[in-house]
């Protein structure tokens, strides 16, 4: 978004409280020079899913030309691929229980759903932003069988539960900046519909997390193994247990419209991190 998303753009007078100058910039725009920056924070880059391999390079490029790079590049890169849920389950993190396929050798989905013990379940490419390919199949429907072949043959897929859990209670996204906590949001899907992204109809309102939600967040956060300028950790409770679902250190919303501290909080982060 070239302009930013009316959201992002709220951290502008944020930095100019601090005396930095923030400015928009689109990272496959070939006549930027990233190096008249003093810093590069990604924001609402929510196109490079469709262009990976660019946007890695973009990375590296910076990275090698020594550019600041928020959040570091290497994290970015891992980030990108939802896979990255299996190193943090490796390190103790409870998630919600994924299935990665990858071409070509996939199976059905009825045998995928059987072997997993699962009914009806989300299906969403391995690579993905905001929902996109994102879609909820069940078991011995014909036509969800032939969509999931078709995605499948293309790209790598992982396949989840369909969790009651959201339609009901919602999912939570807990936001943090240099690491710090600052506010929660609880996502709820409009009727009839399970994806919670406000551009399907879904509902973000603040909430009050509890100490032991933020705890579980933090922790997800942590394992991650690298220091995060913005980060947010999206999940649901599973029998009384956080189960994280994404940890999204790439190209997140951060609802700072909906904290008014957010964006002070958000501000301060990158003061910090240019010594300011």
């Amino acid at each position: 978004m070239p302009d930013l998303a009316p959201d992002d753009r709220l951290l502008l007078p944020a930095l100019a409280a601090h005396g930095i100058e923030g400015a928009a910039a689109v990272w496959d725009d070939p006549a930027e020079d990233w190096g008249r920056f003093g810093a590069v924070v990604v924001r609402s880059c929510w196109d490079y899913h469709h262009k990976l391999a660019p946007f890695e390079e973009w990375t590296l490029r910076l990275e090698a030309d020594g550019v600041p790079l928020w959040n570091p590049a290497a994290l970015l890169r891992w980030n990108a691929r939802k896979t990255y849920l299996l190193d943090l389950a490796a390190r103790g993190v409870p998630i919600v229980p994924t299935r990665f396929l990858h071409p070509p050798e996939v199976p059905a989905l009825d045998a995928v759903l059987e072997d997993a013990g699962w009914v009806e379940a989300v299906v969403k490419p391995v690579v993905s932003a905001s929902a996109h390919e994102t879609w909820r199949a069940g078991r011995g429907r014909v036509p969800d069988a032939a969509r999931f072949a078709r995605l499948a043959a293309r790209m790598p897929v992982m396949v989840q539960p369909f969790l009651r859990e959201v339609e009901r209670e919602g999912e939570w996204s807990l936001c943090f900046f240099d690491g710090r906590f600052s506010h929660a949001v609880l996502k709820r899907p409009r009727p009839g519909d399970f994806r919670v992204q406000t551009d399907h109809g879904g509902v973000a309102q603040g909430a009050e997390a509890s100490e032991a939600l933020v705890a579980s967040a933090a922790a997800a956060l942590a394992a991650a193994g690298s220091p995060t300028v913005y980060a947010r950790v999206d999940g649901c409770m599973l029998d009384g247990v956080f189960h994280l679902m994404e940890l999204e250190l790439l190209e997140p919303g951060l609802f700072l419209a909906l904290e008014p501290r957010a964006p002070a909080r958000f501000a301060a982060a990158i003061a910090r991190r240019l010594g300011r």
